[in-house]
């Protein structure tokens, strides 16, 4: 193409997008101005306690919007009218933009954990009404009574359980868990739990928490040798345990086996860095096997956390 006649285009295109410009912007503008319009309509609505003119509106200007604080608005009314009419779908709807257009405000953050609460309390409510005696119904019973500390009631679903399905993964976990948490159990408590893991591993070998809860009851009898293979186990089967990793080197340290004890309690540190005890049992390893400056580390960062945990002056673990 010729030079002046690829200006003359150039200056042309120019001055056709100049004249459009005005009018697009105030196009643009007409229909953002619109948009809050509506928005704001809707939210009025919705606030004067007509949620069921308000919520199609609300679900349709929410994404519209481009004043930030009026969308934010719109969700929260999203959110309480859809609450109200029990429209699960729209609740998730609203949550979602909310948490990604907000991630950290205050006020959104305090309705994202009543939005999702109420789901729950849906989900639960339709359980119970349509499989009262369903195992999830009787599982999810169990839990809500061993949250509160009704011990007696939670073993009695778990045990409905296994009456219906006696090879259902995780119950005899749980009732065993039930036994260790009672404020006053009978005096075989622990052998009582220890048969309830063991009849879980049966079930579910790949259970790491059973191999743990073990491993710390052998641990607390003394058992070393048998708490090192527990331990051992469970950070087979689950290898971000960090308190698997921490029990298996603190009973190595109480069989004097120093050396094997550091890579278990070095894993524990770093998948667990706040704990105190972590630190401490590594920088006795440490210690222990002449590596000075590391143990002299771990020893000043055992001393800020407990400081920091629990006032100058606290005691190292027995």
């Amino acid at each position: 193409m010729h030079r002046p006649l690829k200006l003359f285009l150039l200056v042309l295109l120019a001055i056709t997008v100049a004249a459009a410009s005005p009018a697009q912007t105030h196009e643009k503008a007409a229909a953002t101005a619109d948009s809050n319009a509506a928005a704001t309509h809707a939210a009025n609505l919705a606030e004067s306690g007509h949620c069921q003119e308000a919520l199609p509106l609300l679900a349709k200007s929410v994404t519209r919007v481009t004043d930030k604080e009026l969308q934010k608005r719109i969700g929260l009314d999203g959110v309480r009218c859809a609450s109200s009419l029990q429209q699960d779908d729209q609740i998730l709807d609203f949550l979602r933009i909310l948490k990604r257009q907000f991630p950290t405000d205050p006020e959104v953050l305090y309705v994202l954990v009543h939005g999702y609460s109420d789901l729950s309390t849906h989900a639960a409510q339709e359980l119970a009404r349509t499989a009262p005696a369903s195992i999830p119904s009787l599982e999810l019973d169990a839990e809500a009574n061993e949250m509160q500390g009704k011990w007696e009631e939670a073993e009695k679903d778990y045990r409905k359980i296994l009456q219906q399905n006696p090879k259902y993964p995780g119950i005899h976990f749980r009732l065993a868990r039930i036994q260790l948490s009672r404020p006053n159990p009978g005096p075989d408590f622990k052998e009582v739990a220890k048969k309830e893991l063991e009849e879980e591993l049966a079930i579910d070998p790949s259970n790491a928490g059973a191999e743990y809860i073990l491993g710390e009851l052998a641990r607390q009898a003394g058992d070393f040798p048998g708490a090192i293979g527990r331990f051992t186990k469970a950070t087979q089967l689950d290898h971000g345990f960090a308190d698997a990793y921490l029990g298996l080197g603190t009973s190595l340290l109480a069989e004097k086996k120093y050396a094997e004890a550091i890579p278990p309690l070095e894993t524990a540190v770093k998948l667990q860095p706040a704990n105190p005890l972590g630190h401490y049992n590594l920088a006795t390893a440490y210690a222990r096997t002449g590596r000075k400056e590391d143990a002299e580390r771990q020893f000043a960062l055992h001393k800020e956390m407990s400081e920091r945990a629990q006032g100058p002056g606290a005691q190292p673990p027995q």
